[in-house]
């Protein structure tokens, strides 16, 4: 029988030979070199962030807080740069949901 770790070991080296992987990480690197696209994704992740934070402690982020997310959303959105990143980490999320829900069968049976 395999090994289980080798296994996800060479699963994780296919996703990233993936032309849908390699499309993220050039759109990446797009984002990173352009610096009004970066400090941009970089405060969607912070308010990302607190946002999270806030809700996993119980705590009801105010009116002001959802609407600088949602602004920054937008912005994100009128951003080709980072709309193109979006879109090829999302074409990307179709793999791995289609890969967790393979793994996860075993997880499922037991329930």
């Amino acid at each position: 029988m395999a090994n289980v770790y080798d296994i996800a070991n060479e699963l994780e080296r296919a996703i990233r030979v993936l032309p849908e992987y390699q499309a993220a990480v050039t759109a990446k690197s797009a984002v990173e070199a352009d610096s009004e696209a970066k400090e941009l994704w970089e405060q969607f992740l912070q308010a990302q962030k607190k946002f999270q934070t806030m809700m996993q402690s119980g705590q009801a982020p105010s009116q002001e807080e959802q609407e600088e997310l949602t602004v920054l959303g937008q912005k994100i959105e009128e951003n080709p740069v980072l709309k193109a990143y979006l879109e090829q980490q999302q074409r990307l999320s179709v793999y791995i949901a289609d890969i967790e829900k393979i793994v996860y069968a075993p997880l499922r049976d037991l329930q």
